[in-house]
């Protein structure tokens, strides 16, 4: 055995060697008399690791791993599953946590209405608190630093005229910790987004009847306030209805130039050779099947033939009502259906038709993801919408003007439906897969009332969605749960590093996934509900947890733990005796 050679603690090999019973280690040929001797061993390795994390054997090893020892190791020592601090300078629940690029700061929202800044050093201290509340907000929800951590954008609850709530985006400076401008962000649960360095995406929202509406997605210049008049600080990006009272929230962009090299690929042939459990579609297509050809673009006709799809669609529209108003409809209908049809009617050709190819064409793509839904309020599909080189900037048209009159709504491009409640996403490092959490519907579930939706699963699913194919990959991951019915529902945040998922969750824990071999590793202790989970973009041995408790926890790896305690000077024993002789 080299000298070199990695190993295990001894007391780790011991508990792992008696996990094995006599007959195991018959099996695999091995009667061990030095722990030492186990690291040579590959399949023995290979055996426990199967066995100790109940991993099918279909799954290949982890395509960085060195040996099956050192994935073992990996497992066993690189969890960030070791409480070293807990931050309690909020006074009440801790609803969201962000890292800046750099890994340097981090930012917490909080029912206290602040957002406060953190300074990443060797013990986690507080740099910055600011308090929204002079501007009128109810509570801070979500931040996110743009890319050259140069500013922050800050998401909260409005409280307007008649106790009325909507919600506000701040942008704060972190040079030296000014608010640059304030955005209007309807409903407040779109929480907004960063496009690009200076861009922001906030929402807002027109009703059109008592279940219908509209959202505008708007991008922002973050420096609007210190602008010039000449400069267009705000532009629509697309504009879609909404149907059954549902509303888009939840927006985040995906960068499609990361997709060429990805942090982790999870297309194994398991993967590969499961079924969806969700339907994936194109709006632009007459087939709901799963496919992975791009979209055929638009017949031609209907694009150069508009005048001749409004006559149809107002033809439609008069057949419903003869039909209503003659009683030959089979079924009666409800306002609430009646509402529904006549918008769908009226929307059919007053659309803009989808991109014809979905899929990233060039590097500068970017998706826009947000959550909607078609059937009911509650969130149950995730909208995608490319957005194109000539949109990511507030300069040209500002409201539409190069649209043609017919053209009322964007359509989106593609959609994926959770059939469930949708309650949390996140995007993996390189942005090439998306991580969803939701609460399911019961099978075969009719929604008759679109106020009126199905009771939800308290189990919480984590599904995983290629955003370059377009497809469910991985079985979901279920370890974490909830208990709000569905007009409490909320957001519960989570996070995805090169190698791990983490989550919130309402049952007083936040969870640790591995990524690769689709296995939960670690539960985190809290006093009350998880709200949200952070890696460290560059540690991700480092994870912080915020929760109902008021506190943030501070998660080390126990492979980090030893390393800092290492590092940590300790005081000579003989030297102090000396200058205790010295004294006396």
């Amino acid at each position: 055995m080299d000298a070199g050679c990695p190993r295990l603690p001894d007391s780790v090999l011991f508990e792992i060697f008696l996990y094995l019973d006599h007959a195991d280690v018959l099996s695999v040929g091995l009667v061990c008399q030095q722990w030492r001797a186990v690291a040579r061993d590959e399949f023995l390795w290979k055996e426990l690791f199967y066995r100790y994390y109940r991993v099918s054997r279909d799954v290949p090893r982890h395509p960085g791993a060195v040996s099956w020892y050192d994935e073992f190791q990996r497992l066993y020592d690189t969890i960030p599953c070791v409480e070293v601090q807990a931050l309690k300078e909020h006074n009440d629940q801790v609803l969201h946590l962000s890292f800046s690029h750099s890994g340097c700061l981090f930012a917490s929202c909080s029912k206290d209405c602040t957002v406060k800044i953190w300074s990443n050093e060797l013990d986690i201290s507080l740099q910055h608190s600011s308090n929204m509340r002079p501007y009128n907000w109810s509570y801070t929800q979500f931040s996110q630093f743009n890319s050259d951590d140069s500013l922050l954008l800050v998401s909260g609850v409005f409280v307007g005229p008649h106790n009325s709530s909507s919600g506000e985006i701040a942008v704060i400076s972190m040079e030296n910790f000014t608010l640059l401008s304030r955005v209007r962000n309807k409903p407040y649960d779109v929480f907004g987004c960063w496009l690009n360095e200076t861009n922001l995406i906030s929402g807002n929202l027109h009703r059109i009847g008592r279940i219908t509406s509209c959202s505008v997605l708007w991008l922002n210049n973050a420096f609007q306030g210190i602008e010039s008049e000449n400069v267009n600080v705000v532009k629509r990006l697309f504009k879609i209805q909404n149907l059954n009272a549902s509303t888009i929230r939840t927006v985040m962009v995906a960068d499609c130039s990361r997709y060429d090299s990805p942090d982790l690929l999870l297309d194994y042939e398991e993967q590969l050779a499961a079924s969806s459990t969700c339907p994936v579609f194109d709006l632009g297509s007459d087939s709901e099947e799963e496919g992975a050809k791009p979209k055929a673009p638009p017949e031609p006709a209907v694009q150069e033939l508009p005048d001749a799809g409004a006559v149809l669609a107002e033809q439609g529209l008069q057949q419903l009502f003869d039909g209503v108003m003659e009683g030959r409809r089979r079924t009666a209908m409800t306002e609430t259906q009646l509402e529904t049809e006549v918008a769908e009617l009226f929307v059919r050709n007053r659309t803009k038709p989808p991109e014809p190819n979905l899929l990233p064409t060039d590097s500068k793509t970017k998706y826009l993801i947000f959550t909607t839904g078609c059937l009911t309020y509650s969130p149950h599909q995730i909208g995608i919408k490319k957005i194109l080189p000539h949109q990511m900037t507030t300069a040209g048209p500002v409201l539409g003007e190069e649209r043609r009159s017919d053209e009322f709504f964007d359509s989106l491009d593609h959609v994926i439906d959770i059939h469930g409640h949708i309650i949390g996403m996140g995007l993996s490092p390189d942005h090439r897969y998306l991580y969803v959490n939701s609460r399911a519907w019961p099978r075969d579930c009719v929604i008759s009332d679109p106020m009126q939706p199905p009771p939800i699963a308290e189990e919480i699913d984590l599904h995983v969605f290629d955003l370059k194919t377009m497809k469910e990959v991985k079985r979901a991951l279920r370890a974490h749960r909830a208990y709000t019915p569905n007009e409490e529902c909320f957001f519960i945040f989570l996070d995805v590093s090169r190698d791990f998922v983490a989550s919130g969750a309402e049952d007083r824990h936040g969870y640790i996934w591995d990524r690769h071999y689709n296995i939960c590793l670690a539960k985190l202790q809290h006093d009350n509900v998880v709200n949200s989970v952070a890696f460290s973009p560059v540690e991700q041995e480092l994870l912080l947890t915020a929760s109902d408790d008021t506190t943030i926890k501070v998660w080390r790896s126990p492979r980090a733990v030893r390393i800092r305690q290492a590092r940590r000077p300790r005081p000579r024993k003989l030297l102090f005796s000396w200058l205790l002789n010295q004294k006396s």
